[in-house]
């Protein structure tokens, strides 16, 4: 595998329905449909990417290019949102109109989790590996989907800076439970009030909100826009709060059951998942593929080291690629 390339990569945009609900696709590659049906010529290999939490594709708009790149564009590399975290483009609504409920709380946690298993089982073709790439909450997401459908031929699944125990528990987890689960009604004004903003001036106030990184991925601060719409925001601090009640003990059953398949990447001063969770989670599983960040990266490492991220991401998978 080669350097990661600086040179942009065209990305296929997609908006669809997912469950009844909106959802943003980027899809990095020559590839638009993985459905065995459509396309004879299928790669033998998926990167799919799990957001965290805000699930918007965009923020990992540089990331996947980046992973796409250090693969030699040999295999597409794809990112789903969160249903209802995207803003829709005019003329969807965030719930399509149609009688039939196909998902009940489809904007919850669990919810969630039913949204990429039908994703996947409705846009790619079962013959096709998996490597899973999982960020923050996306982990959790990630590991009750190997839990939940065992048929799905995951390669490797990657965990990012994983909050999948104790997120109420966390430094950042005792801040924003009372915000998330009681007083989140109160922000829904004031991000009403900012959507009329126009597009310029929001980008500005995005601007001034990063303004404390040393350098700022462009497409984090366009995607960081649709944060202005309360529907968003809605479903985002929903999910949110479930999070809180939700994510307790960690799920060391299926953690055991699919080790073979698992990376840990933990970060060194994340708030969300201190490195205590790192060293119980290491000393738990001592044959596990388990790593400590040693380069200083944020839990939302998308702002600002992306490509970085890539890289590394690209050289852990090396050995499993070429034996494909």
């Amino acid at each position: 595998m080669r350097s990661v390339s600086e040179e942009p990569v065209p990305l296929h945009e997609e908006f669809i329905y997912c469950c009844g609900a909106a959802t943003h696709v980027l899809k990095c590659g020559p590839w638009k449909d993985l459905s065995k049906d459509e396309n004879k010529n299928l790669p033998r290999l998926l990167f799919m990417i799990i957001p965290g939490n805000p699930g918007l594709a965009g923020y990992y708009r540089t990331f996947i290019q980046a992973l796409y790149c250090g693969l030699n564009q040999q295999y597409p590399v794809w990112v789903v949102s969160h249903a209802g975290h995207c803003k829709p483009p005019s003329g969807m609504e965030m719930i399509e109109d149609t009688d039939i409920k196909e998902l009940e709380d489809v904007f919850g946690l669990n919810g969630q989790v039913e949204h990429k298993l039908n994703f996947l089982k409705k846009n790619v073709s079962k013959e096709i590996k998996l490597v899973l790439i999982a960020h923050s909450i996306g982990c959790y997401i990630t590991l009750e989907m190997m839990k939940r459908a065992s048929e799905l031929q995951v390669l490797r699944s990657v965990l990012l800076f994983p909050t999948i125990e104790r997120m109420a528990q966390s430094p950042q987890g005792k801040l924003m439970t009372p915000l998330l689960c009681k007083l989140r009604y109160i922000l829904y004004m004031p991000v009403y009030l900012l959507s009329f903003l126009p597009e310029g001036v929001k980008a500005s106030l995005v601007r001034f909100a990063l303004r404390g990184l040393k350098t700022c991925d462009e497409s984090s601060i366009t995607t960081s826009v649709n944060l202005f719409s309360v529907d968003c925001i809605a479903n985002i601090l929903y999910m949110a709060s479930q999070e809180m009640m939700k994510v307790v003990e960690r799920d060391s059953t299926t953690i055991k059951q699919n080790l073979k398949k698992l990376i840990f990447y933990y970060g060194t001063g994340d708030s969300w998942c201190p490195q205590h969770y790192y060293d119980e989670i290491k000393m738990d599983f001592p044959d596990g593929d388990i790593r400590l960040c040693e380069k200083g990266l944020r839990h939302a490492f998308v702002l600002d080291a992306s490509k970085e991220m890539a890289a590394m991401i690209t050289d852990w998978l090396r050995d499993d690629l070429t034996k494909l």
